[in-house]
C-alpha cells in the first residue's frame, strides 16, 4: 500500500503555510496511508469518511467534518449513494500558522498530552457559510488565495474558540506522546479493528520488524496470538452479555467463516460458542 504525503500529494505549492483544495472522487478509498504534513479541515460535501489514527477511528457523512492534526493515519473515503462521488474541500494549515493565531489572540496553551489526532463536528448554518466562501476562493488567483486564507483560517479557529472553548484546539498543540505510550495507545485503541500489521506499524510510525519487537517486549506474546485472544474475548462479552448469534459476530470478530471461529472459540474456551451462551 503506497504512503500519501498531504498536502504535497495534492499540489505542489507546499510554500504556503495554508493552502485550500476542493478534493474530488469517483473512487472509493479504503485505509490509504496518509502522511499529513500540515494541520486540516476536511469540510465534508458528498460521501463518506473514516480516519484511523492512535485511538478510536471517526466516521463522518456529510453533515459533519474532520479537524486533524497532522502525522500519519488511515483514511477511507466512500462514495454518496446517490450520485457515486466523493468530495471535500480541504483547508490545510502549518503549526507556525496555528502558533501565531493562539499569539495574537492570547489563548492559553495548554500543555497536555496529545490524546487525539483529530475531532468531528457537525455542521451548523456559520460553517456551510463559511465553506461556501472557501470554495469562491477557490476560483481565484493563487496570490488572492493566499491573503484571504490568512483571514479565513482566522475566522473559523475565531468561531470554534467562541462556540466551544479555547480548550477545544488544545489537542492541535498537544505534546506529541512519548514513543511507548503512542504505541499502546495504537495497540489498544485498534483491538478490535481489523487492522493489518503494516497499518498498525504505519500508525505507531514504526516498520513491521520494529512494531513486531515493541509489542512482543510489551505484551509477551505475538501481535497475531495477542489480538486473536483479545477478539475472541470481546466475542464471548457479546455471546453471554448481548445473546449475540455466533453466525451473527464471526466477520465482526475476524474471521472469515463461521466453522474457523467455532474452532478457535472452543480452543480457546474448551466449549462452541452456543455451549458458552448456555453455562451459568
Amino acid at each position: 500500500m503506497n504512503v500519501f504525503t498531504l498536502p504535497d500529494y495534492l499540489t505542489a505549492e507546499t510554500k504556503h503555510p495554508i493552502q485550500l483544495f476542493n478534493y474530488e472522487s469517483t473512487t472509493s478509498n479504503f485505509n490509504n496511508k496518509i502522511d499529513l504534513t500540515k494541520n486540516a479541515f476536511s469540510f465534508l460535501q458528498e460521501g463518506f469518511k473514516t480516519i484511523s489514527t492512535s485511538r478510536e477511528p471517526i466516521s463522518i457523512e456529510n453533515d459533519a467534518f474532520l479537524i486533524m492534526k497532522s502525522g500519519h493515519c488511515l483514511m477511507t473515503e466512500n462514495l454518496s449513494e446517490t450520485r457515486n462521488f466523493y468530495r471535500s474541500v480541504l483547508l490545510f494549515f502549518s503549526d507556525e500558522a496555528l502558533f501565531q493565531f493562539i499569539e495574537k489572540h492570547q489563548i492559553t496553551n495548554k500543555h497536555v498530552p496529545a490524546t487525539t489526532a483529530a475531532k468531528a463536528c457537525d455542521y451548523d448554518d456559520f460553517i456551510r457559510s463559511f465553506v461556501k466562501s472557501l470554495e469562491d476562493i477557490y476560483e481565484l488567483p493563487l496570490n488572492v488565495q493566499q491573503q484571504l486564507l490568512q483571514v479565513k483560517l482566522e475566522e473559523i479557529l475565531l468561531y470554534l474558540v467562541a462556540t466551544k472553548g479555547a480548550d477545544f484546539l488544545s489537542f492541535l498543540v498537544a505534546a506529541k506522546d512519548d514513543q511507548t505510550s503512542h504505541f499502546i495507545n495504537v495497540v489498544e485503541s485498534n483491538t478490535l479493528n481489523k487492522l493489518t500489521l503494516k497499518e498498525l506499524a504505519f500508525l505507531a510510525n514504526m516498520s513491521v520488524s520494529s512494531f513486531k519487537r515493541e509489542f512482543e517486549k510489551h505484551f509477551q506474546e505475538s501481535p497475531i496470538k495477542w489480538f486473536q485472544q483479545q477478539r475472541l474475548e470481546h466475542a464471548a462479552f457479546l455471546l453471554k452479555n448481548q445473546a449475540k448469534r455466533p453466525s451473527d459476530i464471526f466477520e465482526t470478530i475476524g474471521y472469515e467463516n463461521l466453522s474457523n471461529f467455532v474452532h478457535a472459540f472452543k480452543t480457546k474456551f474448551g466449549v462452541t460458542p452456543k455451549q458458552y451462551q448456555l453455562q451459568d
